[in-house]
């Protein structure tokens, strides 16, 4: 199976190393155009009609998430190529994308290229790009959705749903408001780091919690949070002094 791709890079060294790995390591991957702007890039997707877009998030002008929006319908596959941009890297993530850091090595470019592939191959449609550009164009946290990878497929919820997780080894079971517990391709670690900034606070290693769904802070065996659906979960005493502020800043 021979896949489309453009590469949309600001940088030509950039786009030259991705192409020499292309040419090297992946020859079902057939580049067919390069841009270094958005508009050149909008111009050669609507040209070729690629299967896959490497798009670099940071460029002068508009960025690759500028790009995206000029689309009405997205039917390619897109690869993210970053420098350390903590917002494009969480809205991406949140969205359950594939994302590279610059500089690309080999093996993360094949992890990435192989998923790609594989959508492409059984031309699956999930709403990722449609979720990611709803996370950096809306200004409204309480309707943003976040990506939870199950066993058999991709379900979007909305963060003000999550009322908690729970880490199980590699996994998590995210519990929402609607009664549903979802066994996550992710780790709480993942979950932390995506959701803390929108009230949700680590009270244990293995749990953490959306502070709006807290009913009470009890202090018995050396902190437990009551939820409104009655759950108690436990504070260990590493994390009590979060917990505690965490709580504050919701009173």
């Amino acid at each position: 199976m021979v896949i489309k791709s453009i590469i949309v890079d600001d940088e030509l060294n950039n786009v030259e190393y991705l192409q020499r790995l292309l040419q090297q390591y992946f020859p079902q991957v057939q580049v067919v155009a390069t841009a270094s702007n958005t508009a050149d890039a909008y111009a050669a997707i609507v040209q070729h009609r690629p299967d896959l877009v490497l798009l670099d998030i940071q460029m002068p002008g508009e960025s690759g998430f500028d790009l995206l929006t000029k689309f009405s319908r997205i039917d390619f596959e897109v690869i993210f190529i970053t420098a350390h941009d903590q917002y494009g890297i969480r809205a991406i993530k949140f969205s359950a994308l594939d994302y590279l850091l610059k500089p690309v090595t080999l093996p993360d470019l094949q992890t990435a290229i192989e998923k790609a592939a594989s959508r492409i191959a059984g031309k699956h449609k999930d709403h990722s790009i449609e979720n990611l550009l709803a996370f950096i164009t809306t200004g409204n946290k309480e309707q943003q959705k976040i990506a939870l990878p199950l066993q058999s497929e991709i379900r979007y919820a909305t963060v003000i749903s999550i009322i908690r997780c729970e880490a199980s080894s590699n996994y998590c079971h995210v519990f929402l408001d609607t009664g549903e517990n979802l066994l996550v391709c992710k780790t709480l670690k993942d979950f932390a780091g995506l959701l803390q900034p929108y009230g949700f606070v680590r009270t244990h290693q293995s749990h953490l919690v959306n502070t709006r769904f807290v009913k009470s802070y009890l202090k018995e065996d050396g902190g437990t949070l009551l939820l409104n659906d009655k759950t108690r979960i436990p504070v260990s005493k590493a994390h009590r002094m979060d917990v505690k502020e965490a709580l504050q800043q919701i009173l």
